[in-house]
């Protein structure tokens, strides 16, 4: 059985670990450990078990997703399993604080995106190996809408910056586009003209579609990095992720 340490309330965690599953070809049993209210959706953990804590797991293999010693550095691995992380770019001056002081450590590392030299250089002191890793989805059908998508599972507040700037910009470039968020809930207040859209996974996007708007989370950047000639980005603040970095590599490079 492997089992998946996701600690977080937010839907990325989930969302990496369906491509991280489809990519390294897990087979059996998953269970994933998680506190994020969208575990109990089965069209993103379907076929998976959804556990509260790992007291009790015999697992053959431990993924720990993102953060090497959990969420607040309360990680505490079991003893004689196989332990893999995947990491993705944190603020690692705000996480290093909170590593334990005997933190654990890592069969293999697989490193998805680029690190601070700070936090690569202390997961190589933990790691038996470091390899790089690019996620692949598991095929699904493209999102076909006309105009402009915007996507976004986050708080609420968010989606409203990411749909006023997507009225902004339209105004700005004196365009009618029509409107669709994509998101696991309509926001309330949504304005008029904008159609709302309950559909996972929000990505790949269909031929009709001609912009994109996001915040710069992890899986938004990778999953449309193909189209980043029609992707606009918006990074939010967070106390772990850093998105304005990400946001800047991305744009650096495209």
């Amino acid at each position: 059985m492997i089992v998946c340490y996701a600690r977080g309330d937010g839907l990325g965690h989930l969302t990496r670990l369906r491509a991280a599953a489809h990519t390294l070809a897990w087979d059996g049993e998953i269970t994933v450990v998680t506190d994020s209210p969208h575990a109990a959706d089965p069209r993103i953990t379907g076929g998976w078990t959804v556990r509260a804590s790992l007291d009790g797991l015999a697992a053959d293999e431990l993924v720990v997703d993102a953060f090497p010693a959990g969420l607040k550095g309360e990680l505490r691995l079991p003893e004689g399993v196989r332990v893999t992380h995947l990491a993705r770019r944190l603020r690692w001056d705000v996480y290093r604080t909170r590593l334990p002081a005997v933190p654990p450590r890592f069969h293999r590392t697989y490193v998805m995106e680029p690190l601070e030299a700070e936090h690569e250089a202390y997961l190589r002191t933990v790691s038996d190996e470091v390899a790089p890793l690019t996620l692949t989805d598991p095929p699904a059908e493209p999102v076909d809408v006309e105009g402009w998508l915007i996507v976004h599972g986050g708080p609420e507040a968010e989606v409203r910056d990411l749909v006023s700037y997507a009225r902004d910009m339209a105004r700005l470039e004196h365009r009618h586009p029509a409107i669709t968020l994509a998101s696991p809930r309509r926001p309330d207040r949504l304005p008029p003209g904008i159609e709302h859209l309950d559909v996972y996974p929000a990505c790949p996007p269909g031929p009709l579609v001609s912009r994109i708007i996001t915040a710069a989370g992890f899986n938004a950047v990778r999953q449309f990095a193909p189209w980043r000639d029609m992707h606009r980005m918006v990074p939010f603040p967070r106390s772990l992720d850093d998105q304005f970095a990400r946001a800047a590599h991305a744009r650096a490079n495209s």
